[in-house]
């Protein structure tokens, strides 16, 4: 067996708190998951992400882990986990963890015990301070917590004590310890550790959260180098051990390609190829390509074709998202027309595709709800998912849930399944025709014409796409061969003339011999 099964992966991104309730409490489950693997198959996925299911105080939604080696029993038990693995195997579909190795929880046993006063096994295994009163610019640590003299650093928030990977540059030798130090190297193998026990257990894979952060003072995101190192060697264990086992990281840059990751997302960060297609970049003042008031298809463009080759010479894939737990859903800045030419966009370009769990549905980011477990901004984007208008839209027979839910007539799953121009079924369609053609997981892809708010034309292999996010018809100055027909279309077909496309207005259109 061979990790190459990511090539042909439609990943869907299960947040587990917000996915289903078999059990009546108010949180999704591991046994809701299994209750609906079916439909994520009828979708056309074939793997999952699953965001955090280990035991934790969740004082971040779970990215904050107590136990590495325990699931947490808001979920379900061991058993209950099990399962859901075995069940998702038995269906075809893989799933990959979330691992969250840069910090644990306040709470970890292994934490704890560093933060003890006497010296001991696990002193060296989290980033401490070499004295309560002392400060140092530029660090971000707390003090006072417990008895150790010492300040231990924080990753993000303070209950997330970071681990110690080691330092590449040393700005304080009293405390800072370098990358090849035995501490740290033992924090490597600790972290290895923690992979092959659930890999054991039976993962497909992981979810690298922040993967680019673990050694500090380690350069800019494209440069990485005693990062990159670290994860080299835990990617040579991997194909020794377990060469099934994918990596995708959340790094956003090329250079997790060369760090050995499988996948790395293409995220929301300004500036990047995934803004300019459908977010923009508000910093810049530069508009989405999808933006109805028109952007620039060539900045877009120009982007991606030079982070696809640095990630295909480095033997990676792009992550391609609709969405994650972490930012804003699509809609309702787009509707559900405009998601389909969307989707259909982002999916037939070069990488691997992940459907956060009710994007296929168009459910909606939910502005100014009050954070709960620190979800800050991004708990508008975590709200449980519409099934039906049932009680609390088929989520859960509780009084209250976690996080409030949402009837909508059109936005559930039950109505759309009816509704033969739904989203949900434009998905199912859409990645049936994606499974069916080779060309979509290949190599091969080159830009036809990019200019301004103009249609975006693109080839895969012997497939032609063309794409115009405007209401108005435009013309794309490029030939097509003669025997060449019109596949598959959103909204009216685009028509081949002798010089040029003409594509209708909010269409897409996948041109080929049948």
């Amino acid at each position: 067996m061979s990790s190459n099964w990511i090539k042909s992966a439609v990943f869907y991104e299960i947040y587990p708190n917000s996915f289903m309730d078999s059990n009546g409490d108010g949180y999704g489950d591991f046994k809701g998951i299994t209750a609906k693997l079916d439909y994520i198959k009828s979708l056309g996925c074939n793997a999952i992400w699953l965001n955090p299911h280990y035991d934790s105080p969740f004082m971040d939604g779970g990215y904050d882990v107590r136990d590495y080696f325990k699931v947490s029993d808001r979920f379900g038990t061991e058993e209950d986990f099990d399962e859901m693995l075995a069940t998702a195997h038995a269906k075809g579909i893989k799933i990959i963890l979330d691992l969250v190795p840069g910090h644990t929880s306040e709470q970890n046993a292994d934490f704890l015990k560093s933060a003890e006063p006497v010296k001991n096994e696990m002193y060296d295994r989290f980033i401490w301070t070499d004295g309560i009163w002392r400060n140092y610019d530029g660090v971000n640590g707390l003090g006072g917590r417990h008895d150790r003299d010492g300040k231990y650093i924080i990753n993000y928030f303070a209950t997330q004590p970071a681990l110690n990977y080691g330092y590449n540059r040393i700005d304080y030798p009293e405390w800072q310890m370098p990358y090849t130090s035995e501490a740290a190297k033992a924090t490597r193998e600790w972290l290895k550790s923690v992979m092959r026990f659930w890999l054991d257990r039976g993962a497909d894979g992981f979810r690298v959260d922040m993967a680019d952060s673990l050694v500090k003072n380690d350069g800019e995101r494209n440069e990485k180098p005693a990062t990159t190192e670290l994860w080299r060697d835990i990617r040579a264990m991997l194909d020794k051990e377990y060469p099934d086992c994918v990596l995708v990281s959340e790094w956003s840059d090329p250079q997790a390609a060369r760090a050995g990751f499988h996948v790395d997302f293409m995220l929301e960060f300004a500036s990047n190829p995934y803004n300019l297609l459908v977010r923009g970049d508000k910093e810049r003042k530069r508009r989405a390509y999808f933006d109805p008031a028109g952007g620039d298809a060539k900045a877009f463009a120009d982007g991606f074709i030079d982070w696809y080759k640095q990630v295909n010479e480095a033997g990676g894939n792009i992550g391609l998202i609709t969405c994650n737990h972490d930012t804003p859903r699509l809609a309702p800045v787009y509707d559900n027309e405009q998601l389909k030419l969307i989707y259909a966009t982002v999916f037939t370009l070069p990488g691997v595709p992940f459907i956060y769990y009710g994007d296929e549905i168009g459910m909606k980011y939910i502005p100014d709800i009050p954070s709960v477990e620190c979800g800050f901004s991004r708990t508008g984007s975590r709200t449980p998912m519409q099934w039906s208008m049932e009680k609390n839209a088929g989520f859960s027979s509780a009084e209250h849930t976690f996080l409030p839910t949402f009837a909508d007539k059109q936005t559930n799953v039950a109505s759309q399944q009816k509704d033969k121009r739904s989203l949900l079924n434009f998905m199912k369609e859409f990645l049936a025709f994606r499974r069916s053609r080779k060309e979509f997981i290949s190599d091969d892809f080159e830009i036809l014409y990019a200019n301004g708010s103009e249609p975006l034309v693109y080839k895969r292999g012997g497939l032609v796409v063309a794409v115009n996010p405007l209401k108005t018809k435009q013309n794309a100055p490029v030939a097509l061969p003669p025997k060449v027909k019109a596949l598959f279309s959103v909204g009216k077909d685009a028509k081949a003339q002798k010089t040029c496309i003409a594509v209708p207005p909010l269409s897409f259109t996948v041109f080929g011999e049948k």
